[in-house]
């Protein structure tokens, strides 16, 4: 469903570390992804399906928190639609790769909150060498 919250995400200099937290405390069903410092949550069951995350480590220094995903249609047209209401771009548009596109963006008081657009195609661009 487009503009709707999609998941979670925690972070921390030791993930692996937090993920062993967050199991004990919650009961959460919590794997490392294959090949990257990435771990799925299962928050729990509901009737309509719980919210579940991640867990990774701090990508903007001094995030302390859990930051929240919008789905959207578009990025690029939601990021234009954040700046042209007063809001800013946090982090630019990044590549999960095969998974979707997503920036990190703030409101006019400064709340953080990402925004994700879905592409199985996504992939970032090669580094120059």
């Amino acid at each position: 469903m487009s503009n709707s919250v999609t998941h979670f995400e925690i972070y921390g200099p030791q993930p692996h570390e937090l993920a062993d937290f967050y199991r004990c405390v919650f009961g959460w069903q919590i794997e490392q992804m294959p090949a990257v410092d990435y771990w799925r949550i299962q928050a729990g069951t509901a009737p309509n399906g719980a919210l579940n995350g991640g867990l990774t480590h701090r990508a903007i220094p001094g995030l302390n928190g859990w930051m929240l995903y919008v789905n959207v249609d578009s990025l690029d047209e939601t990021v234009t639609r954040v700046e042209r209401f007063g809001g800013s771009v946090i982090r630019p548009k990044t590549a999960v790769p095969k998974t979707a596109w997503v920036t990190i963006v703030a409101d006019p008081a400064k709340n953080i909150f990402g925004v994700w657009q879905a592409d199985p195609s996504a992939f970032p661009p090669p580094m120059p060498d």
